[in-house]
């Protein structure tokens, strides 16, 4: 038993004589950072957790491309309209010059939706697939999890937004002529306001799936606030009733990109839009705190 005793510096005796520590064999690496705390997480490693997911996943490719593909038949189609219907070179008459930028603007009632889907499937399919579980225990902080969900989708889809924007004006210059405008200041702000609106749905339609947890009645409510439900409140034509379609996401964020102030300035509409995405996350976030995944 002599020599084989551990001393009091918790060191043991080799045979020749030398001391050496019991953990000798690590790397020097891994007894360099044993006594570091792990790094990583937060709000900023949930994000980037959020960031990977989103671009694995096949689908938000093709709803991207989806987004591009409609943008630019719609724009297209939508200018050969303005082209066609503008006959009257007279310059003495109002010869209906309209900035490039507002064909994207109106080709946005459609593209919209594919920047829609692509919102919805990034929480809506984690509760299709059961993947919200372990979401949920990576980062078990409801309020984090969302506000990094948040961050994803707003950026992605600003970022789209301005692409599509561009794509959209761009179509449009060629096939509008001699009746479209293009001026680089005023096109660029249609881009961005686009943009702004487009991140701002797909927040808000993040929230409604948190909420919701169905890709299929996240979709469905998302279209009839959007267009269904204003149109059918604007047939009988009465004050209280436009009122209320005036106050909707989908026509609210028409008003600001159009820049129309017949019903209120067309701020206005952008923070009633900002108002609905709130909502939508806090609805959303009250049901993640509320109920087990």
């Amino acid at each position: 038993m002599s020599g084989t005793l551990p001393r009091t510096d918790g060191t043991l005796p080799r045979p020749d004589g030398p001391l050496h520590r019991p953990d000798d064999g690590l790397p020097r690496t891994a007894r360099r950072d044993a006594g570091r705390a792990p790094s990583g997480g937060g709000l900023r490693g949930a994000v980037a957790s959020e960031w990977t997911k989103l671009w694995s996943v096949r689908s938000v490719w093709w709803c991207l491309l989806s987004g591009v593909l409609l943008m630019a038949a719609t724009a297209g189609q939508l200018a050969i309209y303005v082209a066609n219907g503008n006959t009257d070179d007279d310059p003495a008459n109002d010869r209906g010059v309209l900035p490039v930028g507002r064909i994207a603007i109106d080709a946005v009632e459609l593209t919209q939706f594919a920047v829609i889907a692509l919102a919805l499937l990034v929480i809506t399919s984690e509760y299709a697939n059961g993947t919200i579980r372990t979401t949920l225990q990576w980062i078990p902080s409801r309020a984090r999890l969302l506000l990094a969900k948040t961050a994803v989708v707003a950026g992605v889809t600003f970022g789209t937004g301005v692409l599509l924007g561009g794509i959209g004006a761009a179509v449009a210059a060629p096939v509008l002529g001699e009746w479209g405008r293009f001026a680089p200041g005023e096109t660029v702000g249609d881009v961005l306001g686009l943009a702004g609106y487009l991140a701002l749905i797909a927040v808000f339609t993040l929230g409604l799936g948190a909420a919701l947890r169905s890709a299929v009645g996240t979709l469905v409510t998302v279209f009839l606030l959007l267009a269904i439900v204003p149109t059918t409140l604007r047939l009988p034509d009465l004050g209280p009733l436009n009122a209320i379609a005036d106050a909707l996401p989908g026509s609210a964020g028409l008003h600001f990109l159009r820049g129309e102030s017949e019903s209120y300035p067309a701020a206005v509409g952008l923070v009633i839009v900002l108002g609905w995405a709130v909502a939508a996350l806090l609805a959303g976030l009250a049901v993640l705190r509320r109920r087990d995944a």
